[in-house]
Order: structure tokens, then C-alpha cells, then sequence
């Protein structure tokens, strides 16, 4: 999996070196846009119609506990990601947390399924391949829209190929197993999300350009861990932020 994802990237980036969005580019960091609009109506339709229903049949017929296990389980999987990229981060008491509380919640959690660590004291990061590289210096790159994946950047993109790598039921030798994880996984995870749909869907602004924004917002807050050097909003930012709040806003 992780060599087509190298092919895939690389060709992604010789393809697009001079396509540009039909038309004004809107912003420095997206010059494919066009491509990137196409890439997204693939995704949203992806998710529309399969993976959206699917997750609401899953979350149907979970119960509550069960779904809060499997997204506890996957998260304890996701420490050992989140270790190994604070060790290359240079991050050695985050290194240690995150051994431990994998080491907790793999015990005494019962593989994962119960978060008893957090309870504890032991926080949850949130580390991928693709801080690690910023953390060393490496830029975002342009804004890229990978298939089926969502929102990324030439860094992050690349980042994924770690992140694959990484995951621990990604070497497991039985192939079935391995989809089935990957599978549920990624259901459990749309499950989750299905609230913060609902609150785009009510949205008037462009979703593109909402979900653009908020990708490298989120990113930067990642990198920083929370803490991001203050910037001015762009006036394109302060129409989206106004936007959001006229549509989800409570009646007064």
C-alpha cells in the first residue's frame, strides 16, 4: 500500500506542476485549485453516498459503549504513531507518555477498549508524519486534495507514507484482517464526524474553501501543539468565521 501511495503522489505532483486552477488562482497556496475542486466533488460524493449512509447504519445499530470501545481501541493503536514521531520530534517525555499509555490502556484498558489513562493523568497527543516534518523544517507545499483521503499538502501527503507505515495492524500478516481493521476504522472514525457534517451542511460559504481554511488552521495547530504564533485573519477567513456563525449560530 505504501509504494502505491508513493507512485501516486509523485504522479500527482508531475501531472499538476502546471495546472492551475481555469481561471484567477484565489490563493498562493492552491494553484491547482481545479484540480483540487475536482478531486473534492469525487470525495463528497464518495462520502455522500457510500460512506455517509454507511456510517449512519453503523452508528444505528452500535451501541453507544460499543462505539466508544472501538474509537478508545483505534486510539490506543494510534499511541504507537504518536510515540514514535514525538521520539523523532525530539520529544522524549511526550516518548515516554505515550509508550505509557499504551502500555495502560493495552492492560488494564483491556486492548484498548477503555481509556483508563487519560483519567490518570497520561494526556493524548495527536502526532503524525507530516508534523514531524514540519517540525524539521519542511514547508507545506502546495494544497493538494489526495482521493479519498481529503485535504493535504505535498508534505502531508508524503507524511501519509509514515503514517502507514506506522500503524500497527498495517503489518499484521493476515490480509483480512488487515481490511477489516482498516475498514472499521475508517467507519468508526466517519461515525464520529457525522455531527460536525450536519454543521457544514447548514453552511452558505463555499465548503471548499471552508474546508482549504481550516485544513492549515488545524495543521498549524498541530505542529505548534496548540500553541501557533498569532497571526492577523485574512479578510477571505473573517468572511468564512462570520458566515459560520450567521448559519449555526442559536436564535437569541
Amino acid at each position: 500500500m505504501s509504494n502505491r501511495l508513493v507512485i501516486l503522489l509523485l504522479l500527482l505532483q508531475l501531472s499538476l506542476s502546471g495546472c492551475a486552477s481555469s481561471g484567477k488562482v484565489t490563493d498562493e497556496r492552491d494553484p491547482w485549485e481545479g484540480f483540487n475542486r475536482s478531486i473534492y466533488s469525487f470525495n463528497e460524493n464518495v462520502d455522500n453516498y457510500v460512506m455517509k449512509p454507511v456510517a449512519r447504519g453503523y452508528q444505528f445499530i452500535t451501541p453507544r459503549w460499543i462505539d466508544t470501545g472501538v474509537s478508545n481501541f483505534f486510539g490506543n493503536l494510534g499511541d504507537i504513531p504518536n510515540a514514535l514521531n514525538n521520539l523523532l520530534q525530539a520529544k522524549p517525555l511526550d516518548f515516554v507518555g505515550d509508550l505509557t499509555r499504551f502500555g495502560v490502556n493495552s492492560t488494564i484498558g483491556l486492548a484498548g477498549f477503555f481509556d483508563v489513562a487519560t483519567p490518570i493523568g497520561l494526556e493524548k497527543h495527536n502526532e503524525d508524519f507530516g508534523q514531524t516534518l514540519a517540525v524539521w523544517g519542511i514547508g507545506n507545499g502546495n494544497y493538494l486534495v489526495l482521493p479519498f483521503l481529503g485535504p493535504s499538502s505535498i508534505r502531508d501527503g508524503a507524511g501519509w507514507v509514515g503514517d502507514f507505515n506506522s500503524e500497527p495492524y498495517y503489518h499484521h500478516n493476515d490480509e483480512s484482517t488487515y481490511y477489516t481493521l482498516l475498514s472499521l476504522d475508517f467507519i468508526d472514525t466517519r461515525a464520529d464526524l457525522l455531527g460536525a457534517s450536519r454543521v457544514l451542511e447548514q453552511a452558505s460559504f463555499d465548503p471548499y474553501t471552508f474546508h482549504r481554511e481550516t485544513y492549515f488552521q488545524h495543521r498549524q495547530n498541530l505542529i505548534y501543539d496548540g500553541n501557533p504564533p498569532v497571526e492577523e485573519p485574512s479578510l477571505e477567513e473573517l468572511d468564512l468565521l462570520n458566515g459560520l456563525e450567521l448559519e449555526v449560530a442559536p436564535p437569541k
